[in-house]
């Protein structure tokens, strides 16, 4: 939701790198509750624990598509389209009142727009968040997981400006690292995950360079 405006489109923010946060979140999401796990190698592996359902159709159908790519390793997977849980995301979201499905851009092309329904879901996510980052609630390991993700696809501070409580995006960067720095199960998952989404934003930048250099 905090990667979607109310009109239903991306924020800019994260236009171009809104696939690895969100199969980072799911793939987070699933090592919490002990279907996936992460080696310990420098560029660590995948190995699938359980494929026993969660329950949650966005969890379960990513964990089956992973079956398959057991053993790849977790940068591979991070930038892995097939992985891309939006449409479960948006579908489970409309299902639940929370999106409506809209029309289609310009002369009925691209894909169909899902624009807010009803805004208290997210209005509870951001207020949590900003508890969180003023010191007011504890945070739990997917609040945490949540802005490091973020911070890591350098959006944090565009997405969470009204929440922030006015810090610069230096002062957050700080704070979120404050908050990730030492969390128990945090040290694991979401450190090997931050560290893909950043090698893969560093391949994107670097692509792009040499394409630019070229012409």
């Amino acid at each position: 939701m905090l990667l979607l405006r109310p009109d239903g489109r991306v924020e800019s923010a994260v236009s171009g790198n809104r696939l690895y946060g969100e199969v980072a979140a799911v793939l987070v999401d699933l090592a919490l509750h002990g279907r996936i796990s992460f080696s310990q190698d420098r560029h660590p592996v995948v190995d699938v624990v359980s494929t026993e359902p969660t329950g949650n159709p966005i969890l379960d159908t990513t964990l089956h598509r992973l079956v398959p790519m057991r053993g790849k390793r977790l940068q591979s997977l991070v930038v892995w389209p097939k992985l891309d849980p939006l449409e479960i995301v948006v579908e489970s979201l409309v299902v639940q009142g929370v999106l409506v499905r809209g029309e289609r851009g310009f002369f009925g092309w691209g894909s169909a727009r899902t624009p807010e329904s009803d805004p208290a879901r997210e209005q509870l996510l951001r207020a949590r968040l900003a508890a969180v980052l003023a010191g007011t609630a504890a945070p739990t390991q997917a609040d945490l997981s949540l802005l490091s993700i973020l911070q890591n696809l350098n959006a944090a501070h565009a997405i969470l400006r009204a929440e922030c409580g006015g810090l610069s995006a230096r002062d957050l960067k700080k704070r979120i690292e404050q908050l990730t720095a030492g969390s128990p199960a945090g040290d694991a998952v979401a450190t090997a995950v931050n560290d893909a989404i950043a090698a893969a934003m560093v391949a994107i930048m670097a692509s792009t360079v040499v394409v630019a250099t070229i012409t």
